[in-house]
């Protein structure tokens, strides 16, 4: 069996009126499918609104369900080193060892009942892959998530790195034929809904759309209320090599 590698760029904007596709972000990413059914997600990503963030996160996964291995993740905030940080996960534990500006060096372990179902770094790319830990075969409906962890709660995952618990719902809306800059598609349509109480602060309404094949690659995605953000493929290249 062959790897197989998706590359991409999705570009950030704005949706508020007085900056209306304002382009405020970027970010590169690289998908490596290997044999043994394990995804490696490379993604750099760059958020331009002040205070400017620089995100780079590798991440390994199960390829179907999106179920996190491990992962590393650097984050720079105002042109500033912010945090570095390394987690694993296996079926009883979940694992950190990281060091932030804020707090230092930190060693988290936290034992589990049940395995992690998502591990959320914040690339754009993985608000798409997430939806694997939906059933489609259920229909139409909404599951809730209660074994996630964050790598950062804030919105733009601007803190830490270090390990943050909480829970939320998918709600899968149905298939869509869309157009965005990579081109035409076939798409799945979610929301992901039930995050009152779950973060410091709220999160907005947020709808992804991702191809409609296994690769669950993220087409478009959007943030409602005070965010009004965007977030578009523009290019797309896929892959094999034995």
């Amino acid at each position: 069996m062959a790897y197989r590698t998706i590359r991409g760029k999705i570009l950030y904007t704005s949706k508020q009126p007085q900056r209306m596709d304002e382009e405020r972000g970027r970010e590169y990413f690289t998908i490596t499918q290997q044999p043994n059914g394990t995804s490696v997600m490379h993604a750099h990503c760059e958020i331009d609104d002040a205070p400017m963030v620089v995100r780079d996160v590798v991440a390994a996964m199960d390829q179907h369900s999106s179920r996190p291995l491990d992962c590393h993740v650097r984050l720079t905030v105002g042109h500033e080193f912010e945090g570095s940080g390394w987690f694993r996960f296996t079926d009883q534990q979940v694992e950190c060892e990281t060091y932030n500006r804020k707090d230092g060096r930190i060693t988290q372990r936290i034992d589990i009942d049940n395995p992690v179902q998502w591990m959320q770094c914040h690339p754009i790319v993985g608000d798409a892959l997430l939806m694997k830990a939906y059933d489609r075969s259920q229909g139409p409906g909404k599951r809730f998530l209660d074994h996630v962890m964050l790598s950062s709660p804030d919105h733009r995952g601007a803190t830490g790195p270090m390990l943050f618990r909480l829970g939320f719902g998918i709600q899968y809306i149905g298939e869509e034929s869309i157009t965005v800059g990579a081109g035409d598609f076939n798409a799945y349509h979610f929301q992901v809904v039930d995050t009152a109480g779950q973060l410091p602060e709220e999160h907005p309404p947020y709808n992804v759309w991702c191809t409609a094949d296994d690769d669950y690659i993220l087409l478009k995605a959007g943030a409602e209320g005070y965010m009004m953000t965007h977030y578009e493929l523009m290019e797309l290249e896929i892959t094999e090599a034995r």
